[in-house]
């Protein structure tokens, strides 16, 4: 099979699949273009909460043990308004269109790469997984590596996520967690001089939180000087439910963010947090633990490889998570794909076409250094 990575990226964007809606039509078609490939595909679907089936397709070409997966996802955030985002357009040496960029344009690179392969030259499996609902939550990645036969039967030993990074290959990124923190009070109309206000009771944690914003900027302790910015980016929103001037909120709920990143006391942080609510009687709920950061040596043999496929010195880190932190428990992982993060979600969103073709050359190396010889 011999396949345009621009033409097959193209088709891929016009096939609309937002993560809230079902991914089932750009399943089917990628995977027949898999099996075209030479790929025995498995699919695995699970019902999401609003009843919308999602479907995540793993591939798997050639025999033997360990070799290479190129994990990508189909889902794409919201098209938005104000242009056409699933009319692919190529213009000015771009491709534009929802996803060309987060990550349908990377998916097709890995494909084409594969089908230069044909499976008598493989000494070790090649593996494609496209997963669903990458954007909410990463749950198709923690679903195939839990229900996924071709993977839990022998892991490969090697895995790229192709998340646009402009073809530089990152081995480690910040990860995430969440601290919701509620006040509650009594609500009433304030000429009653009956209400308590939960905003009112939640204020002196708020103070506190106003400096450990600052400790937090200032402590090398929870912070990492190979991120760029070193900071674990900690901040605070608040809900009160919209209440009127005039009346007193009954509950207020403060969700405070950080981006986990090693060896930066992110453990020690949240716990700061949550004793401190804990000190004003005011209930906490931590969530978002999963999205861990992301690491694996920029000396190790897969980020070697990645260097040598792409011509660059040495691996980067970036400060946005993929789904690499749930597949590098099992897999030594890296992150490269064409493409700019900052694109990604824009409307106008577009790939480079030049990168992208590129890509398809540095997959390839990949899949010869690491399946070929």
């Amino acid at each position: 099979m011999s396949r345009n990575v621009v033409e097959l990226a193209a088709q891929l964007v016009a096939i609309q699949s937002e993560t809230p809606q079902s991914n089932r039509p750009v399943s089917d078609f990628l995977k027949g273009v898999l099996e075209e490939a030479g790929f025995e595909v498995e699919e695995l679907s699970y019902i999401d909460p609003n009843g919308e089936e999602k479907v995540n397709l793993v591939g798997k070409k050639g025999g033997g043990s360990g070799g290479l997966g190129l994990f990508s996802h189909s889902d794409t955030v919201p098209g938005n308004v104000g242009w056409e985002p699933f009319a692919p357009e190529v213009k000015d040496g771009k491709l534009y269109g929802r996803g060309s960029c987060d990550m349908k344009g990377p998916l097709a690179a890995t494909i084409v790469a594969a089908s230069r392969f044909p499976t008598e030259q493989l000494t070790k499996p090649l593996f494609i997984a496209v997963t669903s609902d990458e954007e909410n939550g990463h749950t198709g990645s923690h679903f195939i590596v839990a229900e996924s036969k071709t993977l839990t039967s022998d892991w490969p030993e090697f895995c790229v996520v192709c998340e646009p990074s402009e073809l530089i290959p990152v081995y480690a990124h910040k990860g995430g967690a969440r601290i919701s923190v509620t006040a509650r009070g009594i609500a009433a109309h304030t000429s009653t001089d009956k209400g308590e206000s939960a905003n009112f009771k939640i204020a002196p944690f708020l103070a506190e939180m106003a400096e450990l914003a600052q400790l937090f900027k200032t402590d090398k302790r929870f912070q990492n000087d190979e991120f760029s910015p070193p900071t674990n980016g900690f901040n605070l929103v608040l809900n009160d439910g919209g209440v009127p001037l005039n009346v007193t909120a009954d509950k207020t709920v403060a969700t405070l963010g950080l981006r986990a990143m090693p060896n930066a006391a992110t453990e020690e942080a949240i716990q700061m947090v949550v004793e401190r609510a804990k000190a004003h009687n005011l209930e906490t709920e931590v969530s978002g633990t999963g999205f861990s950061h992301f690491y694996v040596s920029p000396d190790s043999p897969l980020v070697q490889a990645a260097c040598r496929a792409t011509g660059v010195e040495r691996a980067v880190t970036v400060p946005y998570g993929t789904e690499a932190v749930t597949y590098q428990a099992h897999m030594q992982s890296v992150v490269l794909g064409p493409g700019n993060i900052a694109q990604a979600h824009t409307v106008g969103e577009f790939i480079d076409i030049a990168q992208l073709e590129e890509a398809v050359e540095v997959y390839g190396r990949l899949i010869d250094e690491l399946c070929g010889n």
